[in-house]
């Protein structure tokens, strides 16, 4: 199915009456384009760490919406210069220029998996997409299924792989090891700490579909019930849930793969939550906020054991 695509150049000015106006005709969602920053309240909102370098504001928005056969285009174009003509009145609607333009229906969430292939980690870690070719695997090979969905964490970007090869080295082999995943995404960390040889793992994110992925794996997975389980809140900002989480006993280990303005305030909260010479293995963090992270670590306690390094992404390990 082909969507037409109805673009209006207008003003940051005008956007919020423009989007009502749009609204009010019909059209159920919308697409904005502009140069305003994002505030220090988007950033924590959408856990961004590392933004695009934009040219400076010049006050020009770009509106667009997807329209499909049920509604008339000439007949919305219309609409939207009678509805631009009306409030230009009392605002800068900026050029006003209408453009349509065309887009195929795709499957925007899972288009990428058809570039996503089975790959190894470490020697002997070999990582297996659920929609992929069954990889060519050993018998010593620990193979993890996974479909990550919506939530991050496939094992193929630096921070993962950084966090797992850190997992490697801190898991007892004697089978009593119990690992806390801060922010679990799709689970991967879980899964691969319980396939190295944890007793049980306890995952924990903000994001309801990362919860929800994070089962699904597990299971998929093989691992039983008894030795995981999954549940969504915010352990910073909740006491009741950090209190929660503290009820199920302490770790030997919490690993987090978030981001450098995130791990700084978990790292003030999670000693509670960690055993007596407990490792917590940080990561997610871009170069430029290791020290930052570093001071918050020992801010709050830890002494920094070990810092590895990934392309232009940090692993601090602390205990």
């Amino acid at each position: 199915m082909k969507w037409t695509k109805v673009t209006i150049e207008t003003t940051t000015e005008a956007t919020d009456m423009l989007s009502y106006l749009l609204g009010e005709y019909g059209v159920e969602g919308i697409e904005v384009e502009d140069r305003i920053p994002l505030s220090e309240e988007d950033k924590k909102a959408m856990f961004i760490d590392i933004l695009p370098e934009l040219p400076p504001d010049d006050g020009v928005a770009y509106i667009s919406c997807y329209i499909d056969d049920s509604m008339d285009v000439k007949e919305l174009c219309q609409y939207i210069e009678e509805q631009l003509a009306d409030i230009s009145a009392f605002m800068d609607t900026g050029s006003g220029r209408i453009s349509i333009g065309e887009t195929e229906d795709r499957d925007w969430i899972n288009n990428w998996k058809e570039f996503f292939h089975p790959f190894r980690l470490e020697e002997n870690i070999v990582i297996q997409p659920t929609w992929t070719e069954i990889a060519d695997v050993g018998e010593n090979d620990i193979v993890i299924h996974i479909d990550p969905g919506t939530a991050f964490g496939t094992g193929s970007h630096e921070t993962t792989r950084l966090c797992i090869s850190n997992l490697k080295k801190y898991i007892r082999t004697d089978g009593k090891t119990d690992v806390l995943d801060a922010g679990c995404g799709s689970g991967i960390l879980s899964i691969v700490a319980m396939k190295l040889g944890a007793h049980r793992t306890y995952g924990i994110d903000i994001d309801e579909l990362a919860v929800e992925a994070s089962k699904e794996n597990l299971k998929l997975n093989g691992i039983s019930e008894e030795a995981y389980m999954v549940v969504q809140g915010d352990v910073i900002g909740d006491r009741q849930f950090a209190m929660k989480v503290a009820a199920n006993g302490q770790f030997d280990i919490i690993v987090a793969n978030i981001l450098a303005d995130v791990i700084i305030p978990l790292s003030a909260v999670v000693r509670p939550l960690m055993k007596q010479g407990g490792v917590f293995i940080t990561s997610g963090i871009i170069d430029s906020k290791e020290e930052a992270v570093k001071k918050a670590l020992e801010k709050n306690g830890f002494r920094i054991v070990e810092i590895t390094h990934m392309g232009e992404w940090v692993c601090i390990i602390a205990e």
